[in-house]
């Protein structure tokens, strides 16, 4: 959520986000405007009253008998105008925080124009693409013949976009998730599991809500949500709190299972892993001082985080400069890393990089307090350490055997207990 003030004083830029963003928020800022204005205009007012309901008190004491009657109505008719503006300005308060919450974050000079992912900018391209010799197969062909995934009964079972994975698929899935968790240890990062049921608040305060709610399973009973995400606990958990400055940075990662309905996506990746309602990743998140030039930095080693893990694991990469229509409502700039998957013949999205200056945190109340002792919003950032079993159609795909048998990564060996999947 952007700060009202600015928005009052900048409401041409935040127009001008949504341009970018593809996002047309003209009217919710002009609304915005009206709104500020007219809740700017009642407080003086609501104050006055107040201000005079206690100078009517004083001159009760020593008002004679005649005179007090007259105070009495004067103080009736005091409270019964600051209950009507009461009600007219919590109205407004509303409809402002609801305003504000519709509008976009402002998108870093470094964002290109563009209206969805194919004008992403490409940055960087990292690892050759494999040369096989042969004719390679994607990977729920490689898959269902070794035994290791199941679409039919997970369909039967759970409709489209669900998946079984067996035997070896799932000792495989478990290694690049831990060796990722231990990277991210490694680096200094707090290890976390997290309620992947969560509260509105939660959602709201990680700009998925509102905008997003058809993507997510909600359990009305409840009024509960299943996390499309480990970002929004992880990012939520410290609401509220007003943190010192010497715990900042904080860094969290989380393993968790993530749903996502996949909404406005019928047609699109029906087969497979790529775009599936259940999968598990490990999420990373930081939280710190408020310094866009530092902000910087940490997007980039968040993103550096990631990249190593694809390098170990021996993956062709590239890294894209996410453009303006393809940003999200939050961010400010994402990076999006894209793992080569040759049944695609192209590169597929594994991971996404963002920062958000204080978007997050201002709706969270996230805030700290800084070498002079001012209070202010910490700024946040997050990024896909690994997501399975996305990951899992890089790992077939390119280390796949002409016999249909798939070697394991190096880097992953230790962990699963075997270098090669072959057929049972």
């Amino acid at each position: 959520m952007l700060d009202p003030k600015w928005v009052r004083e900048h409401p041409d830029e935040v127009k001008e986000a949504g341009r970018k963003k593809r996002m047309d928020c003209a009217e919710v800022v002009d609304r915005f405007l009206e709104v500020d204005e007219a809740l700017r205009a009642l407080l003086p007012e609501v104050e006055g009253l107040r201000a005079r309901q206690k100078s009517l008190g004083r001159e009760m004491g020593k008002a004679s008998p005649e005179e007090r009657e007259a105070l009495l109505q004067e103080q009736k008719e005091a409270k019964k105008r600051i209950q009507e503006l009461g009600v007219r300005e919590r109205e407004l308060k509303k409809e402002r925080e609801d305003l504000l919450l519709r509008m976009p974050n402002i998108p870093a000079p470094e964002v290109p124009e563009g209206v969805d992912d194919s004008d992403n900018v490409e940055l960087r391209r990292v690892g050759e693409i494999p040369d096989f010799g042969f004719s390679p197969k994607d990977h729920i062909t490689l898959g269902e013949k070794l035994g290791i995934l199941d679409f039919k009964h997970a369909a039967e079972l759970a409709g489209t976009r669900n998946y079984f994975l067996k035997g070896k698929a799932v000792l495989l899935e478990e290694a690049v998730l831990r060796f990722a968790l231990d990277h991210l240890i490694a680096k200094g990062f707090e290890p976390m599991t997290v309620p992947l049921l969560v509260r509105d608040f939660a959602m709201v305060g990680t700009a998925y809500f509102p905008g997003g709610e058809e993507q997510a399973y909600r359990c009305e009973k409840d009024e509960l949500n299943l996390i499309g995400t480990g970002e929004v606990p992880l990012t939520s958990f410290h609401q509220g709190e007003i943190l010192s400055l010497k715990d900042l940075p904080i860094r969290l990662v989380a393993r968790s299972v993530c749903f996502r309905r996949e909404a406005g996506t019928y047609g699109k990746d029906t087969k497979g892993l790529y775009r599936v309602h259940q999968f598990q990743k490990v999420e990373q998140v930081i939280l710190d001082v408020a310094d866009p030039e530092l902000s910087i930095q940490r997007h980039l080693e968040i993103t550096t985080n990631s990249e190593e893990l694809l390098q170990a694991m021996g993956l062709p990469y590239r890294v894209v400069n996410v453009c303006g229509g393809d940003l999200g409502q939050p961010q400010i700039q994402k990076f999006d890393i894209e793992t080569w998957m040759p049944s695609r013949e192209s590169y597929g999205e594994t991971h996404s990089a963002s920062r958000f200056h204080d978007f997050q945190t201002r709706r969270l109340k996230i805030r700290y307090k800084d070498e002079e002792g001012k209070t202010r919003y910490c700024y946040s950032l997050n990024n896909t350490v690994i997501a399975s079993p996305r990951i899992l159609i890089a790992i077939l795909e390119n280390y796949q055997e002409e016999d249909g048998s798939v070697t394991v990564p190096e880097v992953l060996r230790p962990y699963c207990g075997f270098d090669r999947i072959e057929r049972r």
